[in-house]
This record gives C-alpha cells, structure tokens and sequence, in this order.
C-alpha cells in the first residue's frame, strides 16, 4: 500500500474517530439511557459510538502509526471533557484516556509490524482489533459508570453495546483476510 493510501486512510480514520467522540457525548446528552437490542439491557446511548471508536483508533495506529494515534486520542480525551457538562465530561474523558490507552497498549502488543511478512497479518490485525477493544470496552464502561453514576449496574448493556462495534470491525478485518487468502492462493497456483 503507498503512502498516499495510507495517508488518506489515516485522515478519513481520524476524522471517522474524533465525530464517533462527538457523537457518543452527545448521544449521552440528548437521549441518556437506551435499550440494548435485542437484550433489553440498558445503558447510557453513547454506547453505540465507543464501540466504533476503539476500533477507529486502531485504524489510525495502523495507518499513521502510534505517535499519531496517541495524538488522536489525547485530542479525542480533551474533546470529550470540554462538550458536555462537568460530571460527565471528567466521567467520560477519564474513561475515554484509560480505556483507549488499553486499547493502543493490547492493540500494539498483538498487532503483526509493518516489517513482518504478509502472511498472518491481516489475520492478527483483526485479534489485536477483536482483543484491544473488547478489553477497552470493559475498561471504559467500568470507569464511566463508576465516575457518572456510581453504581455498574448498566455494565451489562455497555458491554455488549461496545461489543457490538468491536465485533464487527473485527469481522471486516478477518473476511478481508480470508479473501487475500484465497487471492494468494490463486496467485501461487
């Protein structure tokens, strides 16, 4: 892939990431607790957006690399507490930099290097996505429920809200593997 793809990846990434921020704030603000489909759980209504953005984030790291995405992210914990109100923004913020930070730190650890050879690496890529953000949705929820309400009770419904976005990132990222899989294969026959 050249830099110009790369390039504009990251940017299209960055700014997908920084409104999935904005939005789970807001979504917080004007519609506060919502159902989980198809469960019936419930939990504050941004999360439907932090689910995407954990996985958003990896694809900033991928694209631009760690310093960047550690940038992204501050901007992303700074943006989340100045938008909304006191309590939940310092709630949020919080769980945002922690959660995020664990995210980039399993994310990194599991991710194949650009230096590594193709093969496997798509399919690492999607367990690193998969592992770093269903770890910083725990993480995000614990602490964002602790901070804003005081009680997990709507851990539940956070979770499988976050996971929903996580999941389905990842499932992009291994069907995209098995697809250069078989292209490979092709190839070498």
């Amino acid at each position: 892939m050249n830099r110009t793809t790369l390039r504009s990846i990251a940017a299209v990434a960055i700014v997908a990431y920084l409104a999935c921020i904005l939005g789970a704030n807001a979504a917080i603000e004007h519609y506060g607790i919502v159902t989980v489909p198809p469960t019936g759980l419930t939990a504050p209504a941004g999360v439907f957006f932090v689910g995407p953005a954990l996985v958003l984030r990896d694809l900033v790291q991928w694209s631009a690399g760690r310093a960047w995405s550690l940038a992204v992210l501050a901007l992303g914990a700074l943006l989340s507490y100045l938008i909304t109100d006191p309590h939940d923004a310092t709630a949020s913020a919080v769980a945002f930099a922690l959660s995020e930070l664990t995210d980039f730190a399993l994310y990194t650890w599991i991710a194949p290097s650009k230096r590594r050879s193709a093969s496997g690496k798509w399919t690492r890529w999607a367990w690193a996505v998969l592992a770093g953000g269903l770890a910083g949705a725990l993480v995000d929820s614990a602490i964002f429920l602790h901070i804003a309400f005081g009680s997990l009770a709507f851990m539940p419904g956070q979770v499988l809200g976050k996971a929903y976005g996580v999941a389905l990132g990842s499932f992009i990222i291994f069907i995209n593997a098995a697809r250069r899989r078989r292209v490979a294969a092709g190839a070498a026959a």
